[in-house]
C-alpha cells in the first residue's frame, strides 16, 4: 500500500458542498498532506475546519492555483467558475474534479460515479466531472439492473432537498418555518408546507434543465444512449436528501425478488423493503450517510417486464461531496 500523500484544493470551500468535501476527506482519511481551502475574495478571512485546526481560505485566483502545488482540485463553486479556472488548475498538472455542470456533457470529459462506470476516471485529460446529485444516487441503484435485464425506460420523479440549492435554499425554509421574513429568497415561491416543480431554469420544450440533465448524463453514465429517460423533478421542504420515485421497464423479463437479489449485493445500496412494517427509505434515515437506499420494490403491471423503486440518499454526500473524493480515491489507487 502507498503511503504517497497528497496536496488537495477545494474550490467553493466555504458553500454547504465544500465544506462537505472537506469532512469527507477527512472522515474517509484520504492521505492529506496540506489542505488549500479557496473560495471567492469576500471568504477571504474565514477559516474552515480539517483535522482539528483552523485553515485559513484564500482567493480562488490563477495565482493561488499555480503556486498551490496541488495534486487534487474538488471544485464545488458553480459552472461558470468552475469553465474559469478548471482549464487553468488542468494546466497546472491539478487533476480536477468538478462538481458542477460545466463539464459534464463534454465527450472529452470523463463523467464518473465508481460504483457505476470506474474506469472511465482514468480516461481523464485534467478535469473529470461529477454528475448531478439525483442522477447518481439513480444510477447506482440502477447499474447492476442494467447489467442483468438490459433498462429500456426510465420515468423518474424527484423529491429533492432545499439544501440541493445550497445555503439560501436551506435559510429560505428555515426562516419560513420560524415565520420571519426571507429578504432574498431563493426559491421563486415558499417552500414551507409547499412542493415546487421547478428545479433550474425551464426550457421551450417545458423540461427544466434538472430534468434534462438526469435524461442526458444517466445515458453518458450508463453507456447507452439506447436508454429512454423522462423526468420531473420537485423540490420538497427537506434537509435530509433526496428521494426518487423511479419506474424502469427492461429489455428481459425480471420480478420484484429477483431484482431485491440484486439490490441485497449491489455495492453502496442499502435494501430497505419492509412496507407491511413501515419500512423504507427515508431522507432523514440517510441523512450524513453515503449509501444510496431502496425500498418499494414492487412490479408495473402495465408492461411485460416492469419495476417500482423508491431510491433516497444523502444529496450532499453521496450525490457531491463523498462521490467527488471516492473519484480522488480511484486515482490515487493506481499510484
Amino acid at each position: 500500500m502507498s503511503d504517497r500523500t497528497y496536496r488537495v484544493i477545494v474550490a467553493g470551500a466555504t458553500g454547504l458542498v465544500g465544506q462537505k468535501m472537506i469532512q469527507v476527506l477527512e472522515e474517509r482519511r484520504f492521505p492529506v498532506s496540506t489542505l488549500i481551502p479557496l473560495a471567492s475574495a469576500r471568504s477571504v478571512g474565514r477559516t474552515v475546519r480539517f483535522r482539528g485546526a483552523d485553515v485559513p481560505v484564500q482567493e480562488l485566483s490563477e495565482i493561488s492555483l499555480a503556486s498551490s502545488k496541488a495534486d487534487y482540485a474538488l471544485f464545488s463553486a458553480g459552472a461558470s467558475v468552475s469553465k474559469e479556472f478548471g482549464p487553468i488548475a488542468a494546466h497546472y498538472n491539478i487533476v480536477v474534479i468538478d462538481n458542477s455542470s460545466a463539464f459534464r456533457m463534454d465527450p472529452g470529459v470523463p463523467l464518473v460515479v465508481p460504483e457505476v462506470n470506474p474506469d472511465a476516471a482514468f480516461t481523464h485529460k485534467g478535469i473529470i466531472a461529477n454528475p448531478n446529485c439525483s442522477t447518481i444516487q439513480m444510477v447506482v441503484a440502477l447499474k447492476p439492473l442494467h447489467d442483468a435485464f438490459t433498462i429500456k425506460r426510465i420515468v423518474v420523479s424527484t423529491y429533492q432537498s432545499v439544501t440541493g440549492a445550497g445555503w439560501r435554499g436551506q435559510h429560505q425554509l428555515e426562516l419560513e418555518l420560524e415565520g420571519k421574513p426571507v429578504e432574498n429568497p431563493k426559491f421563486p415561491h415558499r417552500i414551507a408546507m409547499n412542493a415546487l416543480p421547478h428545479i433550474d431554469a425551464f426550457g421551450d420544450d417545458g423540461y427544466t434543465k434538472e430534468e434534462v440533465k438526469m435524461v442526458n448524463e444517466t445515458k453518458k453514465i450508463m453507456g447507452d444512449d439506447s436508454i429512454k429517460v423522462t423526468a420531473t423533478c420537485v423540490r420538497v421542504p427537506v434537509l435530509g436528501g433526496h428521494s426518487e420515485s423511479v419506474n424502469v421497464e427492461f429489455e428481459k423479463p425480471c420480478d420484484p425478488a429477483s431484482v431485491r437479489k440484486l439490490l441485497a449485493k449491489a455495492r453502496g445500496v442499502i435494501l430497505v423493503d419492509d412496507p407491511q412494517n413501515a419500512l423504507y427509505p427515508l431522507p432523514l434515515d440517510a441523512h450524513d450517510r453515503d449509501e444510496v437506499f431502496v425500498g418499494r420494490v414492487r412490479a408495473d403491471s402495465t408492461v411485460p417486464s416492469g419495476i417500482n423503486l423508491w431510491i433516497v440518499s444523502d444529496n450532499l454526500r453521496k450525490g457531491a461531496a463523498t462521490n467527488a473524493v471516492q473519484i480522488a480515491e480511484l486515482l490515487k489507487s493506481r499510484d
